[in-house]
């Protein structure tokens, strides 16, 4: 199981990065796209988050793991197509199609890792999936940045989204299960006793959007950023996330969640507010990397759920849990695109001020012996 999440997680990260990477540029300098539409579109990427519940009932008639393969598959079928439609319609639906293919795997690749590995193991796990991932966006990262005086964005799109169908369909012959692991239930779960994890999950998609939405448009719109620079950027903060991520890991085992999560949400405050007040291009740039970087403690809301919850539950509370994360995702991008066109720095503002009121609530946490929860 550990390899055959390490490859589809590798396929689900080069195609988001692809998209992260190409995507402001292609709709500035080829679909002519204003801050409104990015607004927009960024807010349909998050409809199927949204659905993300669904997946529990995909799971009636698809196994867990083959959903994963499935969903890797539908995202590079949306990402080859992407190029191929240079309109602000043609983008929309696109996206559409490579977001559902990433938000479903995420949701299964969650839930297979905290099925799979214990307590002590998950953390470390998550950590070195990610690591993975940003070795995997580092090498992606520089054939984008080699590729670009020679491939125009169709070709690029096509070539990567191809590697990722290829590399689904061998996974869909592959069944790397374990007939011990629990039972998961096969329906929405809604507990009392897991409001901590619901509301950080919740927080945590409006302040992911702020970084999404609008700190890679700012670099591109405001301070003109080429497509080099870009990749560059995220070329910088893959390195740093590929030692860094296992050592995250370690960190929750060590330290625990409450420490690791204040310590993202105490900086946060300071980054979103450096966001709107910043004006030049080099420490912008510091901030971006810093911000990417503080990404990786989320794994501390799920590694918190996997010690509070029953284990039967796991499987259809990261399916509602991802539900959760995208109900602010959905809209706030679409609001704060108009917000934007007033001032460019509100949406950081409010992020600044939603990173004020996690950290708050992540003072909450309480870890009980497995003996209570059962």
């Amino acid at each position: 199981m550990y390899r055959y999440l390490m490859i589809l997680t590798i396929c689900s990260a080069v195609g988001l990065q692809t998209w992260l990477t190409l995507f402001n540029n292609f709709a500035v300098e080829v679909a002519g796209l204003e801050g409104i539409h990015i607004g927009v579109i960024q807010s349909v990427r998050e409809i199927p988050g949204f659905l993300a519940l669904l997946a529990i009932f995909v799971m009636l008639l698809v196994k867990e793991h083959r959903l994963s393969a499935l969903s890797t598959l539908v995202l590079g079928v949306g990402l080859a197509a992407i190029g191929l439609f240079p309109s602000f319609i043609g983008l929309l639906i696109t996206t559409l199609i490579m977001s559902f293919g990433f938000h479903y795997y995420e949701t299964t690749n969650q839930s297979l890792t905290l099925q799979y590995f214990d307590e002590n193991t998950s953390p470390w796990v998550f950590g070195k999936l990610r690591s993975m991932a940003a070795a995997s966006n580092i090498g992606i990262g520089v054939f984008i940045y080699l590729m670009a005086a020679l491939l125009n964005y169709t070709q690029i799109y096509l070539l990567v989204g191809g590697l990722i169908i290829a590399t689904s369909v061998w996974a869909l012959a592959q069944d790397p299960t374990d007939r011990d692991i629990i039972p998961q239930r096969k329906k929405m779960i809604f507990r009392k006793r897991y409001w901590l994890f619901y509301f950080l999950t919740f927080m945590g998609g409006a302040r992911r959007q702020i970084f999404m939405a609008f700190a890679v448009f700012l670099l591109v719109r405001k301070f003109q950023f080429t497509i080099q620079q870009v990749t560059t950027l995220f070329v910088i903060n893959n390195i740093v996330n590929y030692f860094l991520s296992p050592i995250i890991g370690k960190s929750i085992i060590r330290f625990g969640e409450r420490k690791v999560l204040s310590l993202e949400y105490f900086s946060l405050i300071f980054i979103f507010l450096a966001y709107a007040t910043v004006q030049s291009k080099a420490l912008l740039a510091v901030l971006f990397i810093l911000d990417h970087i503080f990404f990786n403690f989320a794994i501390a809301i799920r590694t918190y759920f996997q010690k509070v919850a029953d284990p039967r539950d796991i499987a259809p509370s990261m399916a509602v849990g991802f539900t959760i994360n995208h109900i602010a995702a959905v809209v706030l991008p679409a609001i704060g695109g108009v917000l934007w066109m007033v001032d460019y720095r509100i949406p950081f503002v409010a992020g600044a001020a939603m990173a004020m009121i996690s950290l708050i609530a992540v003072q909450q946490i309480r870890v009980p012996s497995r003996q209570q929860i059962s």
